[in-house]
């Protein structure tokens, strides 16, 4: 399988980019091919909302996002990765999603699969609650199928999460696919 995995942390070396680096070792050992995409420090615009791509056409803005768009359309998942900001998803990582309104329908046409990797300081039983609603409905909308979701709670420093749980959750849900 062919996985695109999609960065959207400011920090490299921060807590939900090392559960990504787990889930690509375990989906490596397992004999996938991954692509990551560091979205957060890519040259990406926001979406401008102008229609210019008729919601499934070339965009008005030339940037990293015509790069990625083929990557995205030549694979057979993607992986959200983010840490928690404000109970949402990095802006950097938002920003890449809405951008996929230049090629909404090919993106829904492929039934992707996907999953959901983030990193949070906060670990209160709701913490992750916002998020995970906006993933369901990313997932219901572009039609992909939910593989999991790794939700490090207490994740705020990289030294927290390398002595979790979730180190080896991330490298569970890769090895798994």
């Amino acid at each position: 399988m062919k996985i695109v995995v999609l960065e959207g942390s400011p920090n490299i070396h921060g807590s939900s980019n090392m559960l990504a680096g787990e889930f690509v070792r375990g989906a490596k050992e397992a004999g996938h091919s991954i692509e990551e995409i560091d979205v957060a420090h890519a040259d990406i615009h926001p979406c401008t909302g102008c229609i210019h791509c008729g919601y499934e056409g070339p965009c008005s803005q030339h940037d990293d996002v015509d790069k990625i768009r083929q990557q995205i359309l030549v694979a057979d998942m993607i992986v959200f990765v983010t840490p928690l900001y404000y109970y949402g998803m990095s802006a950097q990582l938002k920003m890449m999603i809405d951008r996929f309104c230049a090629f909404n329908s090919s993106i829904q046409r492929k039934n992707l699969k996907s999953a959901l990797i983030s990193a949070a300081w906060n670990s209160d039983s709701w913490t992750f609650d916002p998020l995970v609603s906006h993933y369901k409905t990313l997932v219901r909308y572009l039609n992909f199928e939910d593989r999991g979701a790794v939700l490090g709670k207490g994740c705020g420093t990289p030294s927290m999460t390398r002595q979790s749980e979730y180190m080896k959750i991330a490298y569970e849900l890769g090895k798994k696919l």
